[in-house]
């Protein structure tokens, strides 16, 4: 089963995320902010990464510029909102560090679900 790990800090859009991948069968772990999902890819094996870009502790771009290096081929999904920032450029600036997809909240959950089962088709159950 492929695993997702989403850092954000935002508890309810964490929660809900998981909630949502788990149906689809995706092992999913949470994380509060980059430096925790830095601190998980570093130890164990993940198929994608979905993390917000306006977090405490590490924000997104340091944690995507990390993790290119630790391990240039797993694929990023960014995401960012808000009304104190200026999420798009946030999200343009993610885009030119190799993000596989962006997306500005609130964002359509389905248009989420479709781009991970894009990056990580699910094997047939039988």
């Amino acid at each position: 089963m492929p695993t997702i790990i989403i850092a954000d800090d935002d508890d309810q859009l964490r929660t809900m995320l998981s909630q949502i991948f788990e149906v689809e069968n995706y092992t999913v772990i949470e994380a509060q902010n980059g430096q925790q999902a830095i601190d998980y890819i570093r130890n164990n094996t993940v198929d994608l990464l979905i993390t917000d870009l306006i977090m405490p502790e590490k924000e997104g771009i340091e944690t995507i510029n990390e993790l290119k290096r630790v391990s240039p081929e797993l694929p990023i999904f960014a995401m960012s909102g808000g009304s104190m920032t200026n999420s798009e450029v946030y999200l343009q600036i993610a885009q030119k560090l190799g993000v596989s997809q962006t997306f500005l909240k609130p964002f359509d959950i389905n248009e989420m679900l479709e781009a991970v089962k894009l990056i990580l088709p699910q094997q047939v159950e039988s």
